[in-house]
């Protein structure tokens, strides 16, 4: 692996999408105008934008021994990620996600781990000579937090950056976040860690300010289109997104971050990365489903 190398902890699920006019309220059944399956997963997701997007990806995670960690598997490798660190667990299912789009693109998600409960400290440790060769570590919450604090210590260690998508929302301790040099949460996320709800750039600039507190250098929060506050070395700056027409927003999340991740692995400052994030995340949102909608680098550039 190149110095500049990315190695990505984290989920690989199956996703059920289903399509729907309004998301459903508690207790309504909608017909739907479409059903797939498709790759996802937080981690997956992300290491597979960060491959498709110019980086030299390993990838550490849990699959059961069916069809569906198979492909998942397999979508990864032929993306040109190294998948020697995927274990196969065969007393659990695959990840799975339930989600639910509607007309407008939003969605909602239930997810099962599976699999991905499995990933533990013995996995990181296995990974190690890719750790001791590697420049970033992205990680994200669907797998143990005990892993992801065991990789991000790992990472410390060998001086990699560690980059942190607090995703799903949750609360995290202060020994956590200080083994974090880079933090990307949307504003939901964001306001579970600071107590601040984000709505706007004053908002997001305080909550910024929390996270800065708690001991993280470069904090960067995801607002959709009204792009991303990206706050570091005393400044704070909003980087905008383009205007798109919306489809679906499952990977916008996913896309950016596995993009942010691959532009700074090839040297560019912050605020480019982020940049190459937005632009990257708006176009996966003009497309169905999550995997697939992830562009290829030269969709970007």
């Amino acid at each position: 692996m190149s110095a500049a190398s990315i190695i990505v902890v984290g989920s690989l699920n199956v996703d059920y999408v289903m399509r729907v006019p309004t998301l459903p309220r508690p207790g309504e059944t909608l017909s739907g105008s479409g059903f797939d399956v498709l790759g996802g997963g937080k981690g997956a997701n992300q290491g597979l934008a960060a491959a498709r997007l110019g980086g030299d990806v390993s990838f550490v995670g849990c699959i059961g021994t069916d069809d569906g960690g198979a492909s998942l598997k397999a979508v990864l490798k032929d993306a040109g990620t190294d998948v020697a660190n995927i274990r196969s667990v065969s007393d659990e299912p695959t990840g799975a996600a339930l989600i639910f789009v509607d007309d407008s693109g939003e969605n909602c998600i239930g997810v099962n781990a599976g699999a991905n409960a499995a990933l533990s400290s013995d996995d990181i440790q296995n990974a190690a000579n890719d750790f001791g060769s590697a420049g970033f570590l992205l990680v994200q919450l669907e797998t143990p937090t005990t892993t992801v604090r065991a990789a991000l210590a790992l990472a410390q260690q060998h001086g990699l950056k560690c980059v942190l998508n607090p995703a799903p929302a949750a609360a995290l301790d202060d020994d956590l976040l200080a083994l974090v040099d880079v933090i990307t949460p949307n504003e939901t996320e964001a306001e579970t860690l600071t107590g601040i709800a984000v709505t706007d750039e004053a908002s997001a600039k305080r909550a910024a300010s929390v996270l800065h507190e708690r001991g993280i250098g470069t904090v960067i929060i995801t607002m959709g289109a009204a792009g991303a506050l990206l706050s570091a070395d005393g400044q704070a700056l909003i980087v905008p997104a383009p205007s798109v027409d919306v489809v679906d927003t499952t990977a916008a999340g996913d896309t950016f971050n596995g993009a942010l991740v691959a532009a700074l692995a090839r040297g560019e400052s912050l605020e480019q990365a982020v940049a190459f994030g937005n632009r990257a995340a708006a176009i996966s949102v003009t497309r169905f489903g999550a995997q697939p909608s992830i562009p290829t680098l030269d969709e970007v550039s």
